[in-house]
């Protein structure tokens, strides 16, 4: 294989006359530069440069491949200017990850304005409340709820104060009352997320420093987490969702938080990546959006 420093002090050489002045202007050592030159002759089963103690010229053979060696370096170099302009300009494809309510009913308009303001790149959703797996599956980054297990993934936050909030519609209370505590909930209808394979049915509490866990029951379950927030808008139970998630509801009195003396679950909404590598600055400056919509959202009265 042909290394491109090689090519680099092969084609300074032949312009500049000589390998010690290729050295120079390579920041190299003569001794480096003549076994650079040596390696891409005997790659390439050719004499390139005719060289004694006080001249140095290029043979045939080196004429022709001159050519070839600058074409060469300045693809290589184009390729990489073209990926500078792409990652500058937020060109090229932006792959997420994100849960299903928070990301159909809250990002996706802010998202959208993103996308506005930088016409050059292109947006994939992955919209679910499966956990993604950033290391088999073809996304950049992914907005989660709560710090990963896996300590190997870089978590950036965008709302680490955010918690879960127990809530209800005031049809459903007004037909089956308030919970005076948390161990009541298990006298009433609960509705449950399923988490990939885990059944969220153990809801934490905590007051005067005192914790509990609360095993819940009820009729309704399900894998979506924006079909949970509608069945508790309906009147069908009680549910314990992301604040994030009903905020705008709580404010519109569609629900009404429970409770509200307990402190409950933290569940930080993050940007995750499998590497820093991925903050690009795409992923960045979609960051930086999303904190800024995020600090304005969750200021308003």
């Amino acid at each position: 294989m042909v290394r491109l420093d090689d090519l680099q002090v092969f084609i300074g050489a032949a312009e500049l006359g000589g390998l010690s002045a290729a050295a120079r202007r390579l920041d190299l050592s003569p001794a480096v530069a003549s076994a650079s030159l040596k390696r891409l002759e005997q790659a390439l089963g050719t004499q390139l440069l005719a060289r004694s103690t006080r001249s140095l010229r290029l043979t045939l053979a080196g004429e022709r491949y001159l050519d070839h060696a600058r074409a060469a370096l300045d693809a290589v170099r184009a390729g990489s200017l073209a990926l500078e302009a792409e990652r500058l300009a937020l060109l090229g494809g932006l792959s997420l990850s994100m849960p299903s309510d928070l990301g159909r009913n809250l990002l996706r308009p802010w998202l959208d304005a993103f996308m506005e303001e930088h016409s050059g790149l292109n947006l994939q959703l992955r919209i679910s409340d499966r956990v993604a797996d950033l290391y088999r599956q073809p996304v950049d980054v992914a907005l989660r709820y709560g710090v990963p297990e896996d300590s190997s993934l870089v978590a950036l936050p965008l709302a680490p104060d955010n918690r879960r909030v127990l809530c209800a519609s005031p049809d459903y209370l007004a037909r089956h009352g308030a919970p005076a505590s948390p161990q009541a909930l298990r006298g009433h209808q609960c509705l449950r997320l399923v988490l990939g394979t885990a059944l969220h049915e153990r809801w934490s509490f905590e007051r005067g420093g005192e914790s509990q866990t609360v095993a819940v029951g009820g009729r309704w379950q399900g894998d979506d987490g924006e079909i949970v927030r509608r069945w508790a808008l309906d009147g069908m139970g009680i549910a314990y969702k992301s604040r994030l998630d009903v905020l705008a509801d709580l404010r519109a009195g569609r629900l009404l938080e429970l409770l509200p003396d307990y402190r409950t679950e933290a569940t930080p909404l993050c940007l995750v990546t499998p590497h820093r590598l991925m903050l690009s600055p795409a992923v960045t400056a979609l960051r930086q959006h999303l904190l800024d919509k995020l600090d304005g959202y969750l200021a308003e009265p």
